[in-house]
């Protein structure tokens, strides 16, 4: 079954030309079915990509998806056209009022501040809060996973000294988890950050592990209690995601203030001349899947009885 995504948004042609199912709303009224709906609160400054990103992996699936794009109500970007933005974005104040199955809070390059110094920290709490009563499942991404962590159960972010980047392999530490049907022993997710959240931390606070990696600490954290998954890495990058942001970075020659880093264990050989090959992305489609599929077993069918009575997913 198809994702659902206005005909005019980027992401609809990029997709429909890779072969996902997608679909406007004029057909997909024709379809007798309740398509899960989602919502993604995009916080990334390049909106068009990661809504993209994101569409991809959760337009996968053999159900049908209703995409919402949802932005901070008072915060204006200044990397996307203010034209995209009103034609393709709801403030959370025009939405708070709806019930969703499922809200995906990304990732935000913000890392080196205090959560409260983040000019929208006071809504972004709002919204956290609301995911327990108008959210049947939450995916925290990176930096809104870590602003989820720290909200719900006080667990720090720690500033590195160095950045994590590259594309890392990972140890399942949950085979028998819902979530990670399908996966191997082992899987490469792409990182990109200067924060870490750690592990005895997480333990402490009685969550579970799902991902994690000797490298770069824990990976994927469920929280059963809030109904939330947490990702601190970036499955949904594309595969020159990385590439971009080093030739970024060299342009801006900033990391650790004395050259650039090659991303770890991305280039072939370690040699940017070479094309990066994508070793994440079946494990990606993986997760997201997985994620949908206890979504649509547990969620009511009624969605207004999200919030109402307990919805946890299955044990």
């Amino acid at each position: 079954m198809p994702i659902k995504l206005p005909s005019t948004l980027p992401a609809y042609s990029i997709l429909a030309n890779e072969g996902v199912m997608v679909i406007d709303d004029e057909l997909a009224a024709y379809q007798d079915i309740r398509p899960l709906k989602i919502g993604l609160l995009n916080l990334m400054p390049k909106k068009i990509q990661t809504e993209t990103q994101f569409a991809r992996l959760i337009g996968a699936t053999p159900l049908q998806i209703e995409l919402t794009l949802i932005k901070m109500s008072d915060h204006t970007t200044r990397n996307t056209t203010a034209e995209h933005m009103e034609s393709f974005y709801q403030p959370f104040s025009d939405i708070c009022e709806r019930k969703f199955d499922g809200l995906i809070i990304t990732g935000a390059p913000i890392e080196h501040l205090d959560f409260k110094s983040v000019s929208y920290w006071d809504e972004l709490i709002q919204i956290m809060n609301w995911t327990q009563t108008n959210v049947h499942s939450t995916f925290g991404v990176c930096w809104g996973g870590m602003a989820m962590l720290h909200h719900f159960h006080s667990v720090p972010k720690h500033l590195l000294d160095h950045k994590l980047f590259g594309a890392y392999r990972h140890t399942n530490l949950a085979p028998a988890s819902k979530y990670l049907r399908g996966f191997s022993d082992e899987c490469v997710v792409p990182v990109s950050r200067w924060t870490e959240v750690r592990h005895d931390e997480v333990k402490f606070a009685g969550l579970q592990i799902l991902l994690g990696s000797e490298l770069t600490g824990p990976c994927l954290i469920e929280d059963s209690e809030h109904r939330a998954l947490y990702i601190l890495n970036h499955f949904e990058y594309d595969s020159n995601t990385l590439k971009e942001e080093y030739e970024r970075d060299l342009a801006n020659n900033q990391i650790d203030g004395a050259g650039v880093n090659l991303p770890f264990s991305y280039f072939p050989y370690d040699d940017p001349t070479q094309a990066p090959l994508n070793l994440w992305r079946s494990h990606a489609h993986l997760l997201y899947g997985n994620w949908l599929s206890e979504i649509y077993l547990s969620t009511p069918y009624n969605i207004d009885l999200i919030g109402q009575k307990r919805t946890d997913l299955r044990d």
